[in-house]
């Protein structure tokens, strides 16, 4: 008699656990809408969802707007866990809205990589780069765009597209190719200046990014990466190269929101976010790089441009402008951009 008092034991706990008007516990995540809240469904909250029984519900809009609604709602957040990018997690991070990490609960981080370690309270949970991606049917014959430097071709006047929202990659490429940082970003504004005649339009979005390169009105674009693949999917003959310089660098990442009573949960969903197998899905899907060290990307994936898989990538392929540095001079290089090289 006593080998079934276990299973029956199991099997009552089961019963309880799930018994009729008993509601499921939920974590609210915040994150971006369209494809991305549909890659954190698919490739993260449906394992979520079998290991813990719990149910994801999604809040979503865009990066500053989710900010500025969790800064009013600071004292009673409406998500338990916020996806952002790694420079807005440390506006977050400075405002006292994300919950200091307990990593001896996320044991997966052990596997992260360096540049994912982005603060004590988020970690990136997939990369990609800002590149060059253009038409080789409609860009000058021969140009193959071997470094960043290759934009500055006077065949290309009238000719590129970068977005409007974040100056941020041509703002450090243009610096770096002055010989200095985006630190010292004061450095290559000359440079970028240099570029205005070169450039036909600014893109507010991954759409109109996609609209420009489809159409040809711009050939040459300063594109996300994981945009490019979209496009390539959709059929528009789009070709993606990481400049001998590096492609710029992003994380998106993710993080507990200070005052969740839901943290235990909220572990769990994170844990599972850098599981290899779970990273490797992510790669397949959006095309983003896996921030662990240990998941096993499919070959095709893996040698896409920008999508690195391992150390060497990372270190080697990427200009990483400083999270903290990032969120400390956004508003400002985005009021100069705007002012100096997007008016006309």
């Amino acid at each position: 008699m006593k080998r079934y008092l276990a299973p029956i034991l199991a099997l009552t706990a089961l019963v309880a656990s799930v018994a009729p008007g008993q509601a499921a516990e939920k974590l609210v995540v915040s994150t971006w809408g369209g494809s991305f809240r549909d890659l954190i469904d698919e490739a993260i909250a449906s394992k979520f969802k079998a290991e813990t029984g719990a149910e994801v519900e999604y809040i979503t809009g865009g990066t500053i707007d989710r900010l500025n609604k969790a800064k009013l709602a600071k004292d009673a957040p409406e998500s338990d866990v916020t996806f952002t990018t790694a420079h807005v997690g440390w506006l977050y991070v400075n405002d006292g809205l994300f919950e200091t990490l307990d990593l001896s609960k996320i044991p997966n981080a052990k596997n992260l990589v360096e540049p994912a370690k982005v603060s004590p309270a988020h970690l990136g949970t997939w990369g990609y780069v800002y590149t060059i991606g253009y038409r080789a049917d409609l860009a000058p014959k021969g140009m193959t765009f071997g470094s960043w430097a290759d934009l500055w071709d006077p065949k290309l006047k009238n000719s590129i597209a970068a977005p409007d929202f974040d100056p941020s990659h041509i703002i450090a490429v243009s610096a770096i190719l002055s010989g200095a940082d985006p630190a010292t970003w004061e450095k290559g504004q000359a440079k970028l200046e240099a570029l205005k005649p070169n450039f036909r339009a600014f893109y507010t979005n991954d759409a109109n990014s996609q609209q420009l390169i489809a159409t040809g009105e711009t050939p040459v674009q300063v594109v996300l990466t994981m945009n490019a693949y979209y496009m390539k999917g959709q059929d528009v003959p789009i070709t993606v190269v990481i400049p001998k310089e590096g492609g710029v660098l992003g994380i998106d990442t993710v993080a507990i929101n200070k005052g969740s009573k839901k943290a235990e949960l909220a572990y769990k969903f994170i844990n599972i976010a850098l599981d290899p197998e779970v990273q490797a899905k992510i790669a397949q899907l959006k095309k983003g790089s896996p921030t662990v060290t240990n998941a096993k990307v499919d070959p095709e994936t893996a040698k896409l441009p920008g999508v690195f898989t391992t150390a060497e990538q990372w270190k080697s392929q990427a200009i990483n402008i400083d999270p903290k540095l990032r969120a400390e001079k956004t508003a400002l290089w985005r009021k100069w951009f705007a002012e100096n090289i997007m008016a006309r």
